[in-house]
């Protein structure tokens, strides 16, 4: 099955076997899928694609990939990068940096290319790049009108639900939550320590 090399400055990522999953160079993608595409097996030339930002990446992303791959023969994954992810969710986003995000994706066996979605990219573009077997997808990305517009582009759009308990986001604000209560407790403990050692002050002016 062919590879390809990232184009972009991960300088950390360079000498490591799984950077062949990873690209970010469209022209590549649809090199890729013109080699799938007019290979000698006509089984093994199914394609499926899925994006997402997959931040703090956990369980119910793994099962999510291994369940998109029951799909077809070759799985590629769209990663929204940095600068995607912060105009859509905020500056507090991505946890994660999208070089690392980029490269836990590579050790799944499930997934054959991980792309690179850069913010600049226009929309859908990866999409219509590789006009894939299978698009997977989740009920909160696109709406029904949106799904009919893609079903044009791919042959079969397929729903599937969360694979996780907890997703993401929720994880984000529990830690959140967690902090905030810790130092609301810490913060407390202070106050009203300095209002104990003022007060002492003033009795002991009054004597």
């Amino acid at each position: 099955m062919p590879m390809f090399m990232i184009s972009t400055l991960y300088g950390s990522l360079r000498g490591k076997k799984n950077l062949k999953k990873i690209t970010d160079d469209y022209s590549l993608v649809k090199e890729f899928v013109r080699k799938i595409r007019q290979g000698k097996s006509k089984k093994n030339r199914r394609i499926v694609l899925t994006q997402g930002s997959f931040d703090m990446i956990h369980v119910g992303h793994a099962r999510y990939c291994q369940e998109a791959k029951k799909h077809g023969n070759v799985l590629i994954v769209g990663v929204d990068s940095d600068k995607k992810i912060k105009k859509r969710k905020g500056e507090d986003r991505p946890i994660v940096p999208e070089e690392e995000r980029l490269e836990m994706l590579t050790y799944l066996s499930s997934v054959n290319l991980v792309v690179l979605k850069k913010l600049s990219a226009p929309k859908w573009e990866l999409i219509k790049t590789i006009k894939p077997d299978v698009l997977i997808t989740t009920k909160e990305t696109y709406t029904l009108k949106q799904i009919e517009k893609l079903e044009k582009i791919c042959k079969k759009v397929v729903v599937l639900e969360p694979m996780a308990v907890t997703s993401t986001s929720a994880k984000i604000r529990l830690l959140q939550m967690g902090a905030a209560k810790k130092i609301k407790s810490v913060m407390t403990n202070k106050l009203i320590k300095t209002i104990e050692e003022v007060l002492d002050e003033l009795k002991g002016d009054k004597k």
